[in-house]
């Protein structure tokens, strides 16, 4: 499989997850029909059509590109269709959005790297692509984003980015170096709801006391 075959199957792949994660959002939000397709496909191409505007690949691959559409849309309606057996896996929602943020972050900095930008930009575009999706989703459902709270989920994506970048600028890269990132990136995400990790936080040491104002 050539190179721009393989992007563009781990694109679609991490289309199709991310608009399964949009719709079992949406259902669960009781949205109707025409709700949890505009919300699979906002997560599925969001963060992908914000990466191709910066840089300069438009129109968007999202927009353009047929078979996004089609992936996103039939992950909605396989989702809506089996939504019984979807919802038996524990937080579906949150399982699939860390299969699609590894794959985007990969796929996204791969993408930046093809078009001429240098590695700073390529793993910055790489998150973005990883975390606009579901950033959209969560804003769209009145949501407190994951990227605003103290979980590992920017992080982990800028890690599968990273590795996947670095190993291009060093010339290591092979066909499963891309495969590889992005099972970095789902572990940390998963390994981190499981063992609960979290960031720090910095909150004040007056936090919580009388007259802290908190």
């Amino acid at each position: 499989m050539s190179g721009h075959a393989l992007f563009l199957l781990l694109d679609l792949v991490g289309t199709f997850v991310f608009a399964i994660s949009g719709a079992v959002a949406a259902k669960q939000r009781n949205l109707d029909l025409f709700g949890v397709f505009v919300i699979a496909f906002v997560v599925a191409c969001g963060g992908g059509i914000v990466r191709d505007v910066c840089i300069g690949a438009v129109p968007p691959a999202g927009l353009s590109n047929w078979r996004y559409l089609v992936a996103a849309m039939v992950a909605a309606l396989m989702t809506i269709v089996a939504y019984p057996q979807v919802r038996r896996l524990r937080q579906p929602v949150l399982f699939f959005d860390a299969i699609g943020l590894g794959l985007f972050a990969v796929s996204g900095a791969q993408k930046a790297l093809a078009y001429g930008h240098n590695a700073e930009v390529a793993i910055l575009l790489g998150v973005t692509t990883a975390v606009g999706g579901g950033t959209l989703r969560d804003v769209l459902l009145a949501r407190v984003p994951v990227i605003l709270q103290r979980e590992i989920y920017a992080s982990a994506a800028l890690l599968g980015a990273a590795i996947q970048v670095a190993c291009e600028q060093l010339g290591l890269s092979q066909s499963w170096t891309p495969w590889a990132a992005t099972c970095v990136c789902v572990g940390l995400r998963l390994m981190s709801l499981r063992f609960h990790w979290h960031l720090p936080t910095f909150a004040s040491g007056n936090a919580g006391k009388p007259g802290s104002g908190q």
